[in-house]
């Protein structure tokens, strides 16, 4: 809710001042969530319980589905892929990444023209270039102020970055990430939240309007400043509550609220929250979330988690890193996912 003086007039305190009409709201609303990285990541995950748990379902999840390569150099490199990281560690990031922005990046470490070390690249810092064609020829990478560029090997067809991507409809070099789609839910679901908190922060506030009832029906602009800095020091915040209102003569309180059917505001935060889930392929059931029929028990949720989130998503991560890796391990390399656990759960 905005602040209801500034809608009132516009912003101008001289017109607020003769109007016979005081109102009392919270704070302005939270912002939307932004559609550009790094900043969409951080709303995503770093501001939101619902994304943060399913990102980290699904790249967990598919982190511990391990790579079996046919060459047992390109195996060590996938298995202990630098001197800081597990593969498990390495991967964990990638998918998360995925899920975040739609791409992910690695980058290859070689020495003498062998590979050495695998490292994980920041998407929000990845730029690629493309050639006349349109094809990606290269890829700059900015970061602490300098800029790298990688370039692929047209001879050998060796290329020192990985770029696994999701589908994306209309655009040839990045991927779609589920935070777009699931933008509106997001923002509904990050929005209620701050909407929450603030009632809480300010539930002593008078969730109302000051009427003056004086001769002339206007307040001076002294008068205003003076009732509305009063009320603030004092009426507002958790410490002021049950504070009685002391009204002057002329002046007299009106309430004002919404009720539960206008907002509806459980429903809609709940919806929002599978919605949310359904985008990045969770089952709402997994996260807790009540009212979902679609699954008969957490079982057979769990069950479809697996076989049509994470296993496929694994599978495609191998397959490209047989495109990738071929150039440097020979045409005739293979990867493939390690068969998961028996009973093994999100």
């Amino acid at each position: 809710m905005a602040n209801w003086l500034s809608r009132l007039t516009g912003g101008d305190r001289k017109s607020v001042s003769a109007s016979r009409l005081a109102s009392l709201a919270g704070g302005g609303l939270p912002g939307w969530v932004p559609r550009a990285l790094p900043v969409q990541m951080q709303a995503g995950y770093g501001r939101n319980a619902i994304a943060n748990r399913c990102v980290r379902l699904v790249a967990e999840a598919a982190a511990s589905l391990g790579f079996q390569a046919s060459d047992t150099a390109a195996q060590r490199l996938l298995e202990r892929p630098n001197a800081e990281q597990s593969g498990a560690e390495l991967w964990e990031g990638v998918y998360g990444f995925l899920q975040l922005a739609g791409n992910a990046y690695l980058e290859l470490s070689s020495l003498e023209g062998e590979p050495r070390e695998l490292f994980g690249l920041r998407p929000d810092r990845m730029r690629v270039l493309a050639d006349r064609t349109g094809w990606p020829a290269g890829w700059e990478y900015s970061a602490a102020g300098s800029v790298r560029r990688f370039e692929r090997d047209r001879a050998s067809g060796r290329s020192p970055v990985f770029h696994l991507k999701l589908f994306h409809p209309g655009d040839d070099h990045y991927g779609l990430s589920p935070l777009e789609p699931a933008g509106r839910a997001l923002d509904l679901h990050t929005a209620s939240a701050d909407w929450a908190r603030a009632l809480i922060s300010n539930a002593a506030r008078p969730s109302g309007a000051l009427v003056f009832n004086g001769a002339d029906g206007h307040l001076t602009e002294d008068q205003f400043d003076r009732l509305k800095a009063e009320l603030t020091g004092a009426h507002t915040g958790p410490d002021n509550a049950g504070r009685p209102l002391l009204l002057e003569g002329g002046l007299d309180w009106k309430p004002m609220a919404l009720s539960p059917a206008e907002m509806d505001f459980i429903a809609a935060r709940r919806e929002a929250a599978r919605e949310i889930a359904l985008a990045f392929g969770v089952p709402p059931l997994l996260l807790g979330l009540p009212g979902d029929n679609t699954y008969a028990n957490y079982k057979e949720a769990n069950q479809a988690f697996w076989t049509q989130t994470v296993e496929p998503l694994a599978r495609k991560a191998a397959r490209a890193l047989e495109v990738w890796l071929a150039p440097w391990f020979g045409a005739d390399l293979k990867v493939l996912v390690e068969p998961r656990k028996t009973g093994e759960r999100a």
